[in-house]
């Protein structure tokens, strides 16, 4: 979460949140586990973040990147959006909430 794109788009992400309750945000930081305590609680406090934090602790978070998608180079800010039925992948920043919605609804529709 410490990256400037990811640090300016969490704003889009938590107001989408606040505006669809039925939709589960899950925020996926690639912090060192090392980290949790000085770093990661007081950035998730000050920046107000109320959806779901994990943390992928795997030593070698690269391997994860043709796991979520073969296609996606590893650069972040990385989104998935997804359902039962659907998944779109973003490699990129949401500039403002109406971006994000945009990709949702054309995700699912």
């Amino acid at each position: 979460m410490w990256c400037a794109p990811c640090v300016k788009e969490l704003p889009i992400i938590q107001e989408f949140a606040k505006n669809n309750p039925d939709v589960d945000v899950v925020l996926v930081s690639l912090d060192f586990p090392k980290d949790m305590e000085t770093k990661i609680k007081p950035f998730i406090k000050d920046k107000g973040i109320h959806s779901k934090v994990v943390l992928l602790d795997d030593p070698d978070s690269n391997t994860w990147i043709d796991k979520i998608n073969p296609d996606w180079s590893g650069s972040i800010p990385f989104t998935i959006i997804f359902n039962n039925a659907k998944r779109s992948f973003h490699e990129r920043e949401f500039k403002n909430l109406k971006d994000l919605e945009t990709e949702v609804y054309n995700t699912f529709n």
